[in-house]
């Protein structure tokens, strides 16, 4: 069942009177193909146009959509054999991050994806999308696998941040997130990571500071929720229309600034409206960057991808 965000209510309206004539024209009442496809010739304009201006504020709804496909369905439809690996050998297994071993078209992987979950069950299962120490723990003990068998690494980032629980702090959440980055960087083998919605905070980055960042063309990618700035900066949460203007957090404006590489186009509507096509992209991009960092010795590759994050800093606010 499609649901509709609320800046997308009239084409809901219109798609809605599209199913009232099928439904007409499905019980024999009468012939009205002509008119569901002038309906839906309308349906197509008013989704290009509604898309072509969307704001920060409706871009982070879009990333929030819960149709979206989340890191289990691209795993899922892009990697045969895959193999999932538990627990950080330390305290415990982490919902939040799905990680193993697979096949990428022909390619041996080691993936790592934060999963949201689709419905209650899922979410709660996977608390959210919102991992623990343990979760990036085990990211890390996937990033030594893939070290050591010489494969490259594809991350999928969709999180609102790491948990933030007295928990996971007691169990060093600051250290594993800042642990998970320096593995990143310090990989001697190719890391291709993929903002597919919503890229929180220290969450987002410590299994994003790759070689190729690439970024889906209505995801998010900020320090902090346009939310949580409001509540701190002006200590109202109704303020986070304009903390998502002031937090430059679309794909656009972070192509724009130097941190991300790609922005990776959406179908028509969003990604939630053919998740099919958005991962045939996706894995189209992802392929290519990492047929582009095959050649690359591995103290090349670590020497490139620490001095991008090094130059992320010369970019301005104005530029």
């Amino acid at each position: 069942m499609q649901t509709f965000l609320e800046f997308e209510k009239p084409i809901a309206e219109l798609e809605g009177k599209i199913e009232e004539l099928r439904h007409l024209t499905d019980a024999g009442d009468l012939n009205i193909a002509d008119e569901v496809g002038k309906l839906q010739a309308k349906v197509e304009k008013l989704l290009q146009t509604t898309y072509a201006k969307l704001t920060p504020a409706q871009k982070v709804q879009v990333a929030r959509h819960p149709n979206r496909p989340h890191a289990l369905n691209y795993i899922s439809a892009l990697v045969t054999d895959f193999t999932p690996l538990a627990g950080d050998r330390a305290f415990a297994e982490d919902g939040a991050i799905i990680g193993g071993l697979g096949r990428f078209r022909g390619r041996s992987v080691v993936v790592i994806g934060q999963e949201k979950g689709h419905d209650t069950e899922t979410r709660v299962k996977h608390n959210f999308g919102m991992a623990k120490p343990e979760g990036y723990r085990k990211a890390q003990r996937l990033m030594d696998l893939a070290a050591r068998f010489h494969l490259p690494v594809v991350t999928l980032v969709d999180t609102a941040g790491a948990y933030p629980g007295v928990g996971a702090e007691e169990r060093g959440q600051a250290e594993a997130i800042a642990r998970s980055i320096e593995r990143c960087l310090r990989l001697p083998v190719p890391i291709v990571s993929v903002v597919i919605g919503e890229g929180g905070s220290g969450g987002a980055i410590a299994v994003a500071a790759a070689d190729r960042v690439l970024m889906l063309e209505h995801a998010v990618y900020s320090v902090i929720s346009p939310e949580g700035c409001a509540s701190i900066l002006w200590r109202d949460p109704q303020m986070a229309q304009d903390a998502a203007v002031a937090l430059r957090m679309t794909a656009q404006d972070l192509k724009q600034l130097g941190v991300i590489d790609q922005i990776v186009s959406e179908p028509m509507g969003g990604a939630h409206r053919s998740p099919a096509d958005t991962m045939t992209a996706v894995a189209d991009r992802v392929q290519a960057a990492l047929d582009d960092l095959r050649a690359l010795d591995p103290a090349e590759l670590k020497a490139r991808r620490r001095q991008k994050f090094l130059d992320m800093g010369a970019h301005g606010l104005g530029a």
